[in-house]
């Protein structure tokens, strides 16, 4: 395992929500990120700037790119090479959600084939595509260091059988497809592949304005996502691969090895 304050990290979707929690969580931890956003540049622009003064140092940098474009992707890893000499980390966390189908989706589902054909694919591109482009760009730069990690962000396997969630749930059925079979493939190279959830509905721009309070309230705080993040990245983590962990199971007060054991579980769907 190689020094924490050498490791960089790139986390998609960092201007807000998840990605802005787990981009902060590894700054504090010592790690430097690059952080990317296809359409809020001003939002991690004031993210980098915030965790840098606070760091008193240029520890994030940000990147407008979009992940559905293959360029973009390979224009973040060269950036990130250029800026830090080096890429470990991949946290595939840039989404689109269900309020682009319908900003009442909360309350009234819509059915699969009142879904806009450019709306289907564009949560497609940006959920399915976006991390085979990422990891496929990254993958060259991990394989020469012979480690490295490659983090899925998903959602419980209850929301992608919900009514009236397409194509959202099986976008994130695809990615924990993707999350298997990547690590299989990677078998052996100090390469893992793990898929990350909050656990339930998370208080992040995917939830759109004027959900009722009773709604609001039960929605998990992003930072949820950090503590089993810098386990996953760790050396402890060396053999946990193709798999997910649940971060509202993730016990802090447990050490490491075993929150992880209690909020693991197996990627995919189990046979």
């Amino acid at each position: 395992m190689i020094d924490q304050h050498k490791i960089v990290a790139i986390v998609t979707g960092g201007g807000r929500g998840l990605g802005r929690a787990m981009a902060l969580g590894l700054c504090e931890a010592g790690m430097h990120v690059v952080i990317t956003s296809a359409r809020e540049y001003e939002e991690i622009k004031k993210v980098a700037r915030d965790a840098n003064d606070k760091a008193g140092d240029e520890r994030i940098k940000p990147v407008k790119a979009d992940v559905t474009e293959e360029k973009d992707c390979t224009a973040v890893v060269d950036f990130a090479i250029s800026a830090f000499g080096r890429i470990d980390i991949l946290v595939n966390n840039a989404g689109r959600g269900m309020k682009y189908v319908s900003q009442n989706f909360m309350t009234k589902p819509t059915k699969f084939w009142e879904v806009e054909p450019e709306t289907w694919r564009t949560i497609i591109g940006t959920n399915v595509n976006g991390p085979f482009f990422m990891a496929r760009s990254v993958i060259p730069h991990m394989l020469s260091n012979k480690w490295g990690r490659i983090i899925n962000i998903s959602m419980n396997h209850e929301t992608m059988r919900r009514k009236g969630f397409s194509p959202y749930g099986p976008s994130k059925a695809a990615l924990e497809s993707e999350t298997i079979i990547w690590s299989q493939d990677l078998e052996g190279t100090g390469i893992t592949v793990n898929a990350l959830l909050p656990g339930g509905a998370s208080n992040t721009g995917m939830i759109p304005d004027g959900v009722p309070d009773e709604i609001r309230l039960k929605l998990l705080d992003p930072g949820i996502m950090v503590p089993p993040l810098l386990w996953l990245i760790s050396g402890e983590a060396d053999s946990f691969t193709g798999r997910r962990i649940d971060a509202s199971k993730w016990d802090t007060s447990l050490p490491a090895v075993q929150a992880a054991q209690r909020a693991g579980e197996s990627s995919g769907w189990a046979l």
